[in-house]
This record gives C-alpha cells, structure tokens and sequence, in this order.
C-alpha cells in the first residue's frame, strides 16, 4: 500500500468570510431544490404563497437533495483552488433538486435553455419544469447538464463514476451514493473497482456515502451498524474512510473543507508520486462517509410527526397543499428561512458575491466536456477487418471459432487505441476464444500477485481487459467509459446476459432520450454487446445455461436506438462488429458462439449480406433454375448459427429425397429487418419482405431464440399463419449438441417434417420421408443416450452440394 504523508489543514479552514459565502451558496441551492419541488409561480416570493402558486403534483425527492448539494459546493471550492477537472454522480434516486440547483447557478442551465434565464423569470419557469408534463423528470435525466447517470435504478453510479477515470488521468469524479443504493448488489461489488484503478494513467472517484438514515419508509443498513464497523467494511474495501457527521451548517461547513481537501491532496500525491516514479500501487483510496439527517434544513415536524432525520423527509415532507393552509403556512416559512432576500437581488438573479464562487466555464461540472463525452469522442482506428477473413473454398466445408476470429481483429484494434479501447468481460475472455486480444494487453489488475500468476494468469498493473465476475461492474464501467467519449465491448455468456437486463434498459433509455430530445448532448460510441457461450452449445452445462430471451427484452426498446445481429460465420461477424465499432448512439447486441461452426461466405460475399442484413443464399437453394422458374415452393428461413447450420442441413436432406421440390434459403443477419420498415428503421418494405419470403408460400423459419418472438416481428407481414417457427421451448438437460436441438424441434429432421406438412403438393408422396426422419430422430436420440456423443455423420456434417 503507498503511504503519503499529508500536510496538516487547519481544524476550521474556512474564514469567517469564506464560511458565511459558503453556506449562503448552499442556502440558494437548497432553496432552488425546494421550489422544483413545489413551486409554478412566485419565485422569490413577493407575494404570500398561495396554494395555486403549487403544483398539484409533488414529485422529487427532498430528503437526499441537501447533502448531493454540499458536497456539489464543497467540491467547486476545491476545483477553483486546484484548478480541479471533476465532474458530479448523483447516486440517490429522485435526487435531482439537489443538482439543478447548483447546476443552475452556475450559468449551464440558462446558457443551455436560454428561457431558464438567471432572474425572475427564469427561475420560475426552472421551477415549474420539474417533475412537470411535457418537461423533465425528477432524476438527473439526460436534460441536466453536467449529468452523465441518471439514476433512475439504484446501483449503478459508482461503477459509472470508475468507468469515467479510466484512461482519463486528470479526471477527478465525485460520487454520492446514497445509503439506499448502497443496499444493491451492484452497488456493494462497485466497492472492488478500486482494484482496477492504476494511479499513473487513469484518474480517481471520491466516494462520498451519504448516511442519512433512511430510505423510503426504513432505515438503512449501514447507518444502524456502529461506527467501528463501518469503518472496518471500507477498509476491507480497501479505502480510507474520513467521517463528516452532524447538521450543524455551521461547523459542517468547516469538517467537510478539511475532509475533501485532504482527500483531494491525498489523491493528487498518489498521483504524483506514481507517475513520477513509473511505479503504478494500489493506494488506500481515500472515501468520505457523511452523516447528515434526512432532510437536512427542512421542517422538523408537519402534523406532529417528525420529518427531518426520518423517513418521512424521503420525498416530500408535507403534501395536499391545496387544501391544507397550515402547509402552505409551513412551506413559506420553510423557504424564507433560507433568505432568498439576501441571495438574490431584485431581479431574482444571485448575488454577485456568491456568483463569484462558481467555477468558470468548462471548469464548472455542468459544463466539464467529459459530462457530454461525445464533444470528446474520437473515432476509433480501426484495422481493415478484411485482413481477419476467413478463406472459403466452398460454403458449408470449413469450420472455425468465430469469435476467435473477432478475438484477432480486437487485438489489432487495441493495440491502435491503446487510450480509449478497452475489452469488459466476466472472467471469460478466454472461454469465449476472444484471447488474441492477450498478446496486445493483459487483465487489468492491482491487488495483490502471487509467483504461480506469471504463469497463464495474464495479469497486469497496465492490463485493459477488465474482468471481475459481475456483470453490472462490468457493464458500469463501460457505460461510464462510453459517456466520457471512448470506446468499448462488453462480452458475457448468452444465459447470464438477463444479470444485466434492466441495466440495459436504463443505458437504452438515456440514449433514447438523448437522441430524440436533447439535441446539445454529442453522440457516443454505441453500447456494443457481445453474447457468445450460446444456447445450444450450452448442452454440457444444462438447463440453467440454456436461455436465448436477452433478445426479446432488447426488441422492446426503442427503435431508434437498440439493434440486434445474428452473423452466421466468422466473417459475418467481423463484418457486423466492424460496422458496430463506427457506430453511436445504439445498443448493438451481437449473438456469436464460441465453438466451432461451418463457415459459409466469402469476406466478399459477407459484407454484402451484412449490408442487406437478410438475404437469399443462393448455392443452397434450388428455386431458380433458368431465369423463368416460378416461385419456390417453400421457403427455408433461418436465424443464427447453429439453426442456419440445422436450416442447411434439412435442405441438403429435401434436395436428396425430394429433388422436385423447390426450396429458397433466406439467412437472416439483422433481426429487426423482419419488422415493417414504419416500425423499425432497419425493417424490410411489404414489397422486400414479399419478394423474399413471397405472399402466400410457407416458410418454415429456424431460428435461435424463443420462436414467439419472431410472430411478434412479422405480426403486420402478409399471411403471417404461413410462417412457422421453430426455437428454443424450454426443453433442456444434459444433452448432447443434437439431442438438444431435437427436443426442441430445431433439428434437420423435424424440418424435414415441418416441410412436407406445409407444402400441399407433397401430400402422401412425401410419406416414407416423413417417416425416415421419425426414424432418424428415435435412432440419434438413442445414440445420444448410449454413447454421450452424437454420431459421426452429425458431428462431421458438410454441406454436400
């Protein structure tokens, strides 16, 4: 551990002058958070309040709103006497009003929304817009400056705030997490990032725990253990915890000073120190644990109930303002005891003694370009993912890993951006074959090392492979690394993708909002997210690995921001992830297996098929003949390696037993192109989708996920009971490859079947097929049975034409 000796502060080092223009700052913030809250008119309050200057709805939360603007204040002191470059995390829920306010006096808000002007006017109208239809909402939403997390799901704000340091050495990110989210599960492993931070090229996050007490309607966990085992758990956390506690403003004011002045001067000569001897340690990170009440400064009591320091401060002390004078009466007294008089002058803009105290331009966290990490953004520089291409001699004859491909183009594209690429993964960069990456940079790592690692561990002090066995860090991470302008991928087993599901709702939502109505905030680099360990190479694990449905959340989100890719071969893929890499603005979801597949098209031939996003293949259909033939009897589609390999395998079986018929084979690359193009912006025309799939012909359609999600996609096509789908049913165990996909009807044989029982000009010609695929599904389920293995002829299946 590095050990720094610091120099001594003053006990109070604020002077008399200082403190009184300190608490005043946080006196306006605190009486802008409580006007969001509850005013639309009278700002300054000229006037007595009255119950139609309240809004009828009160949204937002009080009780953590004080403490996120302390510790906003204090921070900006030390910004303006360090020339700090920080930015501000809100961790606690509906904490907003506790960030508008000072965002808002510090100029962004009105520079931004000109109409939020700084005076009279302004200020009403930033009033109303809180928690108010057709504005924003009570959480630090996409429209707040400065404001990179959200918060509308607890757990995530300490694992953004780490990914925002990454490969950012200046940056300093404060970030208050609220003792409620400190409960999540996300939030108690975001602890570990510090053993992830190298103090000579990444930055530093000051924790700052609030410990008011409560959360909704309990009391919090850590604020009822004592003091000696709270601090215990963060230094078995690894840090060095300083306590603020009381509600005196007054000498809170003074301990807070000292406490994140010391914290600033530790972090800084962990810095220096490191980079000046090139010798990267982990240091004990210091944290600040503030105990303050709920509701700080808000009434003690309403209707004989206590409210300050309990949770009944947690969202708004008092309501029915319409019909209850006494809480009008309380809310005045309530706001005038903050002296809005002394704090703004006549025109309702803040004094200017107080405006001095705000950092200047992009020093101000609203306005830190890192906040808006698109201004920052480089593209990536990316190899030419044709060099990785796999030669195919003859479709359906070579097989690969076709991740271990994508494997050889992240190595190239990390060592090109050896400062804004980084590769996030559970403990599974290898098992998911994407190890090349390795020769260019090992697994970022600054705990302890033992002899026995040198010897295939891969670690390392200046690793960039981030692996820790928890999906929402990971994903945190590279959520906050994003957000700050870089770039990334974020790999994780198929199955456990669902760990991070709402997680990816909140990410996709931020976008969307981004997108559609914050048009100051840049574009970002897109989340891109790789699923591999599939489903159906899932037959040694068992049932619990067995689950495609990550998908079928991803199709629910909006579709100008969410997109999903089912590449078929390795030079597919390479060609999608390239496509992913340049994009911004989107969650790209690609679903590839790691294990060995039949490679399919040229890098040519991939590209194009890539670009169209679905198409026919024409080496394995038989409908075309000469240039007069008519439309193909059945159409063979499919979604997905293992059922696009299935999907060959059953036409090669109709081709030998049934030559008349004639088959189209259509390979989907790009889910959402069976969506109507008013739906989706990626979706096929009616005219596409007809030419296709034709208007009336069967088509029988295997695909990767749970089979309903496609009848949700083609619900408007034409005769949509013409298409059958086959996936996965929930029938799993201990399987083999095959006896896997035959209890779930996914197999070339029960294709075969589902064939001859669409196509009406078969009728009981087709008999003695039909019943030879029975025969072939009893005869493979048996040999799975006996043996543990599938036969020969399936594991070493070509494509024989």
């Amino acid at each position: 551990m590095v050990t720094i000796p610091l120099p001594n502060l003053a006990e109070n080092p604020l002077s008399d002058a200082e403190l009184n223009l300190v608490d005043a700052y946080w006196r306006a913030c605190n009486y802008l958070a409580v006007g969001t809250i509850y005013l639309k008119d009278n700002p300054l309050l000229k006037q007595p309040l009255s119950p139609e200057q309240i809004k009828s709805r009160l949204l937002g939360h009080w009780g953590a709103s004080p403490a996120l603007s302390f510790s906003y204040v204090h921070l900006n002191r030390l910004i303006n006497k360090y020339d700090l470059n920080a930015i501000f995390l809100a961790g606690p829920g509906h904490g907003a009003p506790g960030v508008l306010g000072p965002v808002y006096l510090e100029g962004t808000y009105s520079e931004i929304y000109p109409d939020k002007s700084e005076d009279e006017e302004g200020m009403g109208k930033f009033f109303k817009q809180f928690s108010f239809p057709g504005h924003i909402g009570s959480h630090c939403t996409p429209e707040t400056p400065g404001s990179i997390h959200e918060g509308g799901e607890l757990g995530y704000s300490l694992s953004h705030a780490y990914g925002t340091v990454y490969d950012n050495p200046d940056l300093i990110a404060a970030v208050v997490v609220g003792d409620g989210e400190a409960e999540t599960g996300p939030l108690a492993t975001a602890w570990h990032s510090n053993k992830f931070l190298n103090p000579i090229r990444d930055g530093a996050v000051l924790p700052i725990l609030n410990l008011n007490g409560y959360k909704i309607a309990n009391p919090t966990l850590l604020s009822r253990i004592s003091a000696r085992e709270l601090e215990s758990l963060f230094i078995g956390y690894g840090y060095t915890p300083y306590v603020v506690e009381g509600d005196d403003p007054a000498i809170m004011h003074q301990k807070m000073a000292k406490t994140m002045e010391t914290c600033i001067q530790q972090i800084r000569q962990v810095q220096e120190e490191t980079r000046r001897t090139g010798k990267a340690k982990r240091p004990r990170w210091p944290m600040i644990i503030l105990r303050t009440p709920k509701g700080w400064t808000g009434p003690k009591e309403v209707d004989g109930h206590k409210v300050e320091g309990f949770w009944r401060a947690h969202q708004v002390p008092m309501g029915g303002m319409h019909t209850n004078p006494e809480h009008v009466r309380l809310l005045e007294e309530w706001m005038r005891s903050y002296r809005p008089e002394e704090l703004f002058d006549e025109n309702g803009t803040l004094v200017p003694e107080l405006k001095a105290l705000a950092p200047k331009g992009d020093r101000r966290m609203s306005a830190n370009p890192n906040a808006n990490g698109g201004l920052l953004r480089k593209d990536l520089k990316l190899p030419n993912f044709r060099d990785f291409a796999v030669d195919i001699p003859q479709p359906g004859t070579v097989e690969v890993e076709n991740t271990r491909y994508l494997g050889y183009f992240l190595r190239e594209i990390m060592r090109s951006n050896q400062e804004n690429f980084r590769l996030f993964g559970p403990d599974e960069t290898a098992s998911n074959r994407l190890h090349p990456v390795y020769e260019v940079s090992k697994k970022a790592w600054m705990a302890d090392f033992l002899p026995e690692d040198l010897d295939g561990s891969e670690l390392s002090m200046d690793g960039r492979v981030m692996e820790i066995l928890s999906e929402h860090t990971l994903q945190g991470w590279l959520e906050g690394y994003l957000l700050t302008g870089r770039h990334g991928l974020f790999h994780t087993y198929e199955a456990f993708a669902h760990v991070v599901d709402s997680m990816f709702n909140q990410h996709a939502k931020w976008l969307d909002v981004c997108k559609k109505e914050v048009p100051w905030r840049a574009p970002v680099s897109s989340l891109n997210i790789l699923l591999s360990s599939l489903v159906w190479r899932q037959d040694h694990n068992g049932f619990s690995h067995q689950d495609p449905g990550f998908v079928d959340l991803v199709t629910n989100k909006s579709p100008d921001v969410v997109r999903v890719y089912f590449p078929p071969d390795a030079n597919c893929l390479l060609s999608v992830a390239d496509h992913c890499f340049r994009s911004t603005d989107y969650v790209n979801v690609i679903i590839s297996d790691k294990q060995k597949h039949l490679q399919y098209l040229t890098m040519d031939d991939a590209i194009k098929h890539c670009t169209k996003g679905v198409g026919i293949w024409e080496w394995a259909s038989n409908d075309r003949g000469d240039r007069q033939t008519q439309e193909p009897d059945v159409v063979m589609a499919c979604c997905g390696d293992i059922p696009t390999m299935e999907a060959l395998a059953a036409t090669a079986i109709l081709r030998e037993e049934l030559p008349e018929l004639k088959v189209r084979f259509v390979n989907v690359v790009d889910l959402f192109k069976l969506m109507s193009e008013g739906e989706h912006p990626h979706g096929l025309s009616d005219r596409d989708f007809d030419s296709l799939f034709t208007k009336d012909k069967p088509v029988i359609f295997n695909f990767h996920g749970y089979p309903w999600l496609i009848h949700k996609l083609v619900y408007r096509r034409s005769n949509q009971e013409r298409i059958h789908v086959r996936g996965y049913k929930e029938e799993g165990n201990i399987n083999t490859p095959l006896e896997l996909a035959i209890n779930n009807q996914i197999d070339r044989f029960n294709l075969v079947i589902d064939v001859i029982d669409r196509v009406p000009s078969l009728g009981s010609s087709a008999a003695y097929v039909k019943e030879q695929m029975k025969n072939a599904i009893v005869e493979h389920l048996q040999h799975a049975h006996e043996q543990g293995i599938d036969c020969e002829e399936i594991v070493n299946w070509k494509w024989p034409y």
